[in-house]
């Protein structure tokens, strides 16, 4: 059975199979039970997974033409395939569970926020990125793409760059490099008063990222904080505790 590429979905197939086995390599080094793939696609990484003994193993696919390609590839996915967005749905498992896959270019920091509202159940993701985005979520204060994604990643997650993946690992080939990189939650996160409350104070500062912070985050702590040397600073220049520390000093926080 073929099938088809849809350009609409971001469809970029990996075909390597040495970047197959560095990937499920990684996944192998950690500790898991539970595995959730996102956008199996064609299955050349799920042909590795399927093999990992003694855990329970579901894919999330959205394009029913290659649910329709996997299930007559790997009959044994029979009630394992999620068929859907990664974004729309519940929890797949019950309890902890490792998310992996080559994530749809045009959803990946979505599918980052998606681990983020499910942190309390996913100590680990592994996943390909456009190598851009890969860099912004892992990269450290005072650099141009330190922003929104590292901070917020970061206060949970420890965040590894484990390689790049070269266009021709592909079928078709994108026109950018990629990159695989893993989070691991961390055994104690970083302290905030409140998840809702360090999101607002990080995407409100980094929106205005040339400005100093006093000018966006004016709304949210009184004029004698705000005089304050850190006020006088740009968000990049602040460190994931920094931005922490803060939300303890919100106004109504």
């Amino acid at each position: 059975m073929l099938y088809t590429l849809k350009k609409s979905l971001g469809q970029h197939f990996l075909t390597d199979q040495s970047i197959c086995k560095s990937i499920n390599e990684a996944l192998l080094s950690t500790h898991f039970k539970q595995l959730v793939e996102v956008g199996p696609g064609g299955g050349a990484l799920t042909s590795y997974l399927l093999q990992i003994p003694d855990i329970n193993f579901k894919a999330v696919e959205l394009d029913t033409e290659k649910v329709m390609y996997l299930l007559a590839t790997f009959p044994v996915l029979k009630q394992k395939i999620i068929e859907g967005s990664i974004l729309d749905i519940d929890a797949p498992f019950e309890g902890d569970f490792t998310v992996i896959g080559n994530f749809p270019y045009n959803i990946s920091t979505q599918i980052v926020f998606k681990v983020l509202e499910w942190k309390q159940q996913v100590p680990v993701m592994i996943g390909m990125f456009q190598k851009e985005v890969a860099e912004r979520i892992v990269s450290k204060p005072h650099t141009k793409v330190y922003g929104i994604l590292s901070v917020l990643v970061q206060a949970y997650y420890d965040v590894a760059y484990l390689f790049d993946v070269p266009a021709a690992a592909f079928n078709p080939p994108p026109k950018v490099v990629s990159g695989v990189i893993q989070l691991t939650r961390k055994e104690v996160p970083i302290p905030v008063k409140s998840d809702k409350l360090f999101f607002m104070l990080v995407k409100a500062a980094f929106n205005q990222r040339r400005k100093m912070l006093r000018n966006p985050l004016k709304p949210y702590f009184d004029e004698a904080t705000l005089a304050e040397d850190i006020f006088t600073k740009r968000p990049e220049q602040l460190s994931v505790e920094d931005f922490a520390a803060l939300t303890f000093r919100m106004k109504g926080a």
